[in-house]
């Protein structure tokens, strides 16, 4: 077996704990503190995250997604492999240091996915971008974290608060889609988003590409009503 490589740390604001960043092989994984947040071994839930969301969008003519995370690039890949030409999509990505391993290390995986003409890509808190939009997105994407009971940093709650979510279903068009991918289910989380106007679907998918592995959850809020 191939000893893991530390290849590189990244701080994450407002956390403790750093990412770390670990080759295994031909595996690449980010870790926090012990837990395992992403792998290229796991990938076929953030993968199924695009997939389902763009079926879900009705065949719009060059629909705008928000992908909040870049994480390993496996939701934008599929994103862009579903979508046409005069599709968009705005990524949005807290650690600069994971777009440096996307471009640097993991720069094979990366497949030149952040330079397609489709993609324009932000450094900073989708939150805040969320927050500060008006009803431009046909599809927000969210893979921050660990889901709602989040792992690395306190402040990702309010993305998932009543509050945050009134802001992304006004960030969203109408009849658009809030896709949330979590690590577990929560039914607390659930009625929260039934209670702050979605309909809710709520998707069990396995971690691997092969559907394999732990089960992973994704919901799918339809913002028919924003507003």
């Amino acid at each position: 077996m191939h000893p893991r490589e530390l290849l590189g740390t990244a701080a994450v604001p407002g956390a403790v704990e750093e990412l770390r960043l670990y080759r295994r092989g031909g595996d690449f994984m980010i870790l926090h503190d012990r837990v395992e947040l992403m792998s290229t071994r796991m990938s076929g839930s953030e993968e199924a995250l695009s997939v389902m969301t763009c079926a879900r969008l009705d065949d719009r003519a060059g629909p705008h997604l928000l992908i909040g995370g870049y994480g390993m690039g496996f939701t934008l890949r599929a994103a862009l492999a579903a979508l046409d030409k005069n599709a968009r999509i705005t990524v949005v990505e807290l650690v600069p240091e994971i777009i440096a391993w996307a471009r640097g290390p993991m720069t094979d995986l990366t497949a030149d996915c952040m330079d397609d003409p489709r993609v324009r890509l932000v450094q900073g808190d989708v939150a805040e971008i969320i927050a500060e939009t008006l009803s431009a997105y046909d599809a927000i994407l969210l893979d921050v974290d660990n889901g709602p009971d989040g792992l690395t940093r306190k402040a990702n709650d309010r993305l998932y608060s009543m509050r945050g979510l009134a802001s992304a279903k006004r960030a969203l068009t109408p009849g658009g889609i809030l896709s949330i991918w979590s690590a577990a289910a929560d039914p607390v989380f659930r009625k929260r988003l039934e209670k702050s106007g979605f309909r809710t679907d709520e998707v069990v998918v396995r971690a691997r590409s092969n559907g394999k592995g732990p089960r992973h959850v994704i919901w799918f809020a339809s913002a028919a009503h924003a507003g």
